[in-house]
């Protein structure tokens, strides 16, 4: 009996510590919070060598060059027993109609750089799981680490990749900023979300005007965000059509139905639009400079596609 309630005392900890993580990380701001066995994931490893073998990254070498990694998390990180996977909510409740300018700006980027907000918190969800377990190893990734943020929220129980390849939960849509601490802990494991619940809609695929996307795919090539953002340098015949956007592209988030139904607006501020962002017009656009660029983008996503990026994309879509 007694060794019996010490085994039953020894198991318990992982749930005991898996729950007050969660809480923890509500507590700080996420909206959603699940845990995940780190093992190896066989089937989106293969899907996303097939995707880069394809040429659908298209420019992003980025990703080719440490595939191995983001295929296997054990490969980036040899430690990894669990990944806790965090959401939080973005959308303003503001929609691309009251821009004052005509072109059209990519919701995520509308206030600070959610790199800061969820490493911040991700950080701050450390340091107390250090509390609990002083020589924890951890990683802490947000988007630019070789993880496959998607695979592991639906892992972790968060949601599934929908048809427009972004994570969609059944209560926010798919207005989420993901991110991940990886930890040498073995802790408590969420149930994977296996349903898809996209269904027959097909409403992303056919409001693309790029065609960018097929089921579950995307040939970032075509892709307006990739143009807009990734893409350097002057665009090729074939490249041009940007559809009046920027700065990235929501057509296939704003057309999702559970956007439309289940979308909240965020209580984050920092996520709330810049003023630049709803008041600017088109002669505020087409006249900024390099020292207008900089203090748009001081503390925004918005830096990453550089003064000279912007105003190319501002260029093509005045004519």
């Amino acid at each position: 009996m007694i060794r019996f309630l010490e085994l039953k005392r020894v198991n318990s900890i992982p749930m005991i510590l898996s729950q007050s993580i969660k809480k923890k990380a509500l507590e700080l701001g996420f909206q959603k919070v699940g845990i995940a066995k780190a093992e190896g994931t066989p089937e989106a490893k293969s899907n996303l060598y097939n995707w880069l073998n394809s040429g659908s990254h298209a420019t992003m070498d980025w990703m080719a060059k440490r595939e191995e990694e983001r295929g296997d998390i054990q490969t980036y990180f040899p430690e990894a027993r669990s990944v806790i996977s965090v959401g939080i909510n973005y959308f303003s409740g503001h929609s691309q109609s009251e821009l004052k300018a005509n072109f059209k700006f990519s919701n995520y980027a509308w206030g600070d750089d959610y790199h800061d907000v969820l490493k911040k918190r991700l950080f701050q969800l450390l340091g107390f799981i250090k509390e609990k377990s002083p020589e924890v190893k951890t990683v802490v990734s947000v988007d630019t680490s070789p993880v496959m943020d998607k695979v592991w929220a639906q892992k972790a129980g968060i949601g599934w990749q929908g048809k427009h390849t972004n994570l969609i939960t059944r209560d926010y849509g798919s207005w989420l900023f993901l991110g991940e601490l990886i930890v040498d802990l073995e802790l408590d494991y969420d149930s994977p979300f296996d349903e898809d619940l996209c269904g027959t809609c097909t409403a992303c695929i056919e409001a693309c005007p790029t065609e960018a996307l097929s089921s579950y795919q995307i040939d970032s090539e075509k892709c307006i965000s990739y143009r807009t953002i990734e893409h350097k340098g002057k665009f090729s015949e074939g490249e041009d059509d940007l559809d009046d956007w920027i700065y990235g592209c929501d057509i296939c988030q704003d057309v999702c139905p559970w956007n439309q139904k289940f979308g909240q607006v965020t209580d984050e501020p920092a996520f709330l639009p810049r003023q630049e962002i709803l008041t600017w017009t088109d002669s505020d656009w087409t006249t900024m400079d390099e020292a207008g660029f900089r203090k748009l983008s001081k503390g925004s996503a918005v830096k990453r596609t550089k003064f000279s990026g912007l105003n190319r994309n501002i260029k093509q879509n005045s004519l």
